[in-house]
């Protein structure tokens, strides 16, 4: 057996675990599982534990490694896990000597009941750089991603992801521009730019270029590239030349994911976010004017502590005000050694129950959206032989139209409340 990648969490990961494969492949690793792991949120980490002992009773003679943010930021419970053979690092994931000595590991089977044998994490704090892994293509995959940058400077009260990432470091432009290249050669015809926190890129490289200078230049030098799309942003740190672009470049998705995490201003700063109510609204608003075919996603809490119910309206009120389509909806998940989690924390029930009422107000958002594709004839890349997703990216049921990958021209007939149908 090769080696089999279970990934949680975000596209970043999902891109991540495609240069692993690369790399335990070369390393000559068989007979094994890489568990690529999320912290975001508790859930995230007890579903990833849960996950690892049902593979151990599936496969109970396959070698378990676990990585990724959780295994980063609490190696401890993974290598007290007895199911798990190897605990690696967020950085150490990406190094192919790693690999080598996890695979020398497993041959002498050296591990015995010793946890700490188990760990390879190193101080991520200490990483200054980033390199881009090149990489095919991702499998299975109808569009590509790329890793522009890893890392985040900013400490919100409620994230533990910059201890399981690092500080922000960015991957050099033409490095980029040269992936780009490579991947559309390779037949993709979307790309998606990704990281941690991608609207910090370029800080600190040479010149400080921006995110926007680094879309213009994809553009420019891959004129082959039909869709360029962005994951996350942070509005605040979104710069002229990225709204230029989005103003006047077509392949460019109008689709933007904004962290916006709440709607009430105390509550932002109680989050220690670097905007607030209004900036949010005007951002889109101007966004809006650019590009009136844009479409909005965004994160959003639920239950953040000290959060009253007219804080929470507040959250629920931003969705109509920003015009919000895609919401992810997280309950608040207190994360250990994380200045929220010593907060004032709500009552389990409430956080839950506003996690709900956020997740239907998202609900309805998105059958407005839906109802008003009706009759419009949409761009649609093909994911697979039922899926595709529009320009922004709305999902199609398409029908088997054709192979993933395609790009077809589709009148949308209706929809069933999540997807669009295409006549």
């Amino acid at each position: 057996m090769s080696v089999e990648i279970v990934t949680f969490g975000c596209r970043l990961n999902t891109h991540e675990s495609e240069i692993m494969r690369n790399k335990a492949h070369e390393a000559g690793l068989t007979d094994a599982v890489v568990v690529n792991t999320c912290a975001v949120t508790a859930e995230a980490v007890r579903q990833a534990r849960q996950t690892i002992r049902k593979l151990r009773r599936e496969k109970p003679d396959t070698r378990i490694v676990v990585t990724g943010c959780a295994a980063q930021t609490e190696p401890a419970t993974f290598a007290a896990m007895p199911e798990v053979d190897r605990v690696v690092g967020n950085t150490e994931k990406f190094d192919v000597a790693a690999w080598n000595e996890t695979r020398a590991a497993f041959d002498r089977d050296a591990f015995g009941i010793d946890a700490e044998e188990k760990v390879v994490v190193n101080d991520i704090m200490a990483v200054r750089e980033t390199a881009l892994h090149l990489i095919e293509g991702i499998e299975g995959r109808a569009r590509a991603t790329v890793q522009i940058q890893n890392g985040c400077d900013h400490r919100c009260t409620f994230c533990i992801i910059p201890y399981g990432r690092g500080n922000s470091r960015s991957v050099p432009m033409g490095e980029i521009v040269t992936q780009v290249r490579k991947l559309v050669e390779n037949g993709y015809r979307e790309v998606v730019l990704t990281g941690v926190d991608i609207t910090s890129y370029g800080q600190n490289l040479p010149g400080a270029p921006k995110l926007g200078a680094l879309v213009k230049q994809i553009l420019k030098h891959v004129p082959e590239l039909e869709r360029l799309r962005l994951s996350s942003i942070d509005s605040v740190e979104a710069d002229a030349d990225l709204l230029d672009a989005l103003a006047s470049e077509s392949r460019l998705m109008p689709h933007l994911h904004l962290s916006l995490q709440a709607g009430d201003d105390m509550i932002l700063k109680r989050m220690k976010r670097r905007h607030l109510r209004d900036d949010a609204i005007r951002f889109c608003d101007r966004v809006r004017r650019l590009r009136p075919d844009i479409v909005f996603g965004a994160d959003i809490i639920a239950g953040f502590p000290t959060e009253t119910e007219a804080m929470f309206a507040r959250s629920l009120d931003i969705v109509d005000e920003c015009s919000l389509t895609h919401l992810h909806v997280f309950p608040f998940s207190p994360r250990p050694g994380t200045p929220a989690a010593r907060m004032p924390q709500l009552a389990r029930d409430v956080v839950k129950d506003r996690a709900r009422r956020l997740r239907e107000k998202g609900e309805a958002a998105l059958r407005r959206h839906l109802e008003s594709e009706i009759g419009h004839v949409r761009a649609v890349l093909v994911e697979n032989e039922e899926i595709g997703r529009t320009a922004q990216f709305t999902p199609v049921r398409v029908a088997g139209r054709a192979p993933s990958g395609h790009i077809l021209d589709v009148s949308i007939a209706g929809h069933d409340g999540r997807h669009l149908i295409a006549a």
